[in-house]
């Protein structure tokens, strides 16, 4: 998956009842930050506590506190068994399946229910949000499976798994990644598993957390990676002998969106002092237009960074927001609501995936005009040393292909999907969750196809020597050639492609261009 292999870090999120910052999550979620709550919230949590306790005194019954829950919740639940209550919908709800979820989206949902409960709109303990906190900073996460969201009353079973481990039950990683018996690895950290009062076990659960981490992340990872997919353009571009003109400002600006003003920027940065770029200016050049997958491309790779921008404005209120049904206000009322609803979410999780699929589709176009030697420009055919003898990258473009289709399959909306639940009480659910799984895996595709074509771009600039490209495109050309040989014949590709893509993902090959051209938008 794109991103940093998880290892504690020295510093520290300060939880507030006011929102996060992307990079306060990102920070928690995948560099393994310590947290720690704020006065501020540790008195809202109290005061929220304090009036759930003058509620379950009451004999008149509070959704949540002193009912059953769902289609249950016409049930009122007496006194002695509400403790009893909190725990049953725990381990009930803890029913997720199939594969297990990665540690960074776990720690991603922690954070983000932790920061819920420093709102004060929930009613737990203090000491269920010390504890939650406790669990982040010992690093052990919760054993969390990929099914078992609707996306709509929250991420309930991904959440459960978590609250689970919260009074010491299921399994759980500890900091090295072991997986063991919650109540050891608590035990190992010094921390005691929390005894679940009214409302808290209903208030661990009821958040669009999971949903919201992961689409924390994916913005995060594609504003990177659309940089990468400019890198790749311009190379393309230079490789194929292609026109930088069509990217100048003047014409860029007949159509006044950011996003494809800031890749032409890139581009024409990219692209400048090229000494291939210059080697057919000349009057007698041919070249009036390119294909599209060139010419067009700050116009896929603008919009598709305009829809980050609208799925971040999204997630900036999210992020803002306290999930949770029934809520404790601050007068002391508690009242149920719908704000846990996905659909905010799940609309641009969706949203994301279309522009990731087009985005891989123009690179793979590229990378196969590079390859066919009647639309290469003098290339040899798969720029392989000795066509027919060698395939060159013939198969590269094939596994790229072959991803790009499962990107379009990706693109498909899920939140357009609804199955009733709960015996029709929840008779409409956002599917947020599995618009969030599968826009993982599109986006670490983006980074294997984009990876491919910039490993076969600075195949095909080695090609055209004696001239030179420009000096950003040749500085990503040597730090690509740390880890990958120059032009020679066929040999095992795989891990030429595996190099390449972990170097889009770490942005060092970014980094090698923006050392050229400072700062690409």
């Amino acid at each position: 998956m794109v991103g940093m292999s998880f290892g504690m870090a020295d510093a520290e999120v300060e939880v507030r009842p006011e929102a996060l910052t992307f990079g306060q999550v990102v920070a928690v979620a995948r560099g393994g930050a310590r947290v720690s709550l704020s006065d501020e919230a540790l008195k809202l949590v109290g005061e929220a506590r304090a009036h759930v306790e003058e509620l379950s005194a009451r004999p008149t019954p509070v959704y949540g506190v002193s009912t059953g829950f769902g289609a249950l919740a016409t049930r009122h639940i007496a006194p002695d068994l509400r403790a009893q209550l909190q725990l049953n919908i725990v381990r009930s709800h803890a029913a997720g399946s199939g594969p297990e979820v990665e540690r960074e989206v776990v720690r991603a949902l922690m954070l983000l229910r932790l920061r819920t409960l420093a709102t004060g709109r929930t009613g737990v303990q203090p000491t269920t949000a010390r504890t939650l906190a406790g669990l982040l900073n010992a690093g052990i996460t919760p054993q969390v499976f990929e099914h078992g969201s609707l996306g709509c009353s929250g991420d309930l079973a991904p959440l459960a798994h978590v609250a689970l481990a919260l009074i010491g039950e299921g399994s759980v990683r500890d900091a090295g990644g072991e997986l063991k018996p919650a109540a050891e690895a608590l035990g190992e950290a010094g921390i005691t598993p929390v005894k679940l009062g009214a409302k808290e076990g209903l208030a661990l659960l009821n958040g669009t957390d999971g949903m919201l981490g992961m689409l924390v992340l994916a913005i995060h990872d594609l504003r990177r990676l659309l940089v990468a997919a400019d890198v790749a353009a311009a190379m393309t571009v230079e490789a194929l002998l292609g026109t930088d003109r069509v990217f100048a400002a003047d014409l860029q600006s007949l159509r006044p969106h950011p996003g494809q003003a800031a890749s032409a920027a890139n581009l024409r940065a990219l692209l400048g002092d090229s000494e291939i770029m210059d080697s057919h200016r000349g009057p007698d050049c041919t070249r009036v237009q390119d294909a599209y997958s060139l010419r067009c491309a700050p116009q896929v790779n603008g919009a598709a960074r305009d829809t980050v921008e609208h799925a971040e404005l999204v997630a900036r209120r999210e992020l803002a927001s306290a999930i949770d049904n029934p809520v404790v206000l601050p007068d002391g009322r508690v009242e149920s609501n719908g704000n846990f609803h996905g659909a905010p979410i799940a609309y641009v999780l969706d949203f994301l995936a279309v522009p990731t699929a087009d985005v891989a589709s123009m690179s793979e176009r590229r990378t196969d005009r590079m390859l066919d030697k009647a639309r290469s420009a003098g290339l040899p055919a798969f720029l392989a040393d000795d066509p027919g003898v060698d395939s060159g990258h013939m198969i590269a473009q094939y596994t790229q292909a072959a991803i790009v289709s499962d990107l379009k399959r990706r693109a498909a909306p899920a939140s357009a999907d609804s199955i009733p639940s709960s015996a029709m009480q929840e008779d409409h659910v956002s599917m947020g969750w599995n618009a969030a799984r599968k826009l993982r895996r599109s986006v670490d595709g983006l980074a294997q196809v984009v990876a491919i074509e910039i490993l076969t771009a600075a195949r095909a600039l080695d090609l055209r020597t004696p001239l030179r490209p420009g000096p950003a495109t040749a500085a990503v050309v040597a730090k690509l050639r740390e880890a990958v040989p120059p032009p020679g014949p066929d040999r095992y590709l795989a891990p030429e492609m595996a190099a390449a893509t972990g170097m889009v993902v770490d942005g060092s090959l970014v980094a090698a261009a923006e050392a050229v051209t400072g700062p690409l938008s």
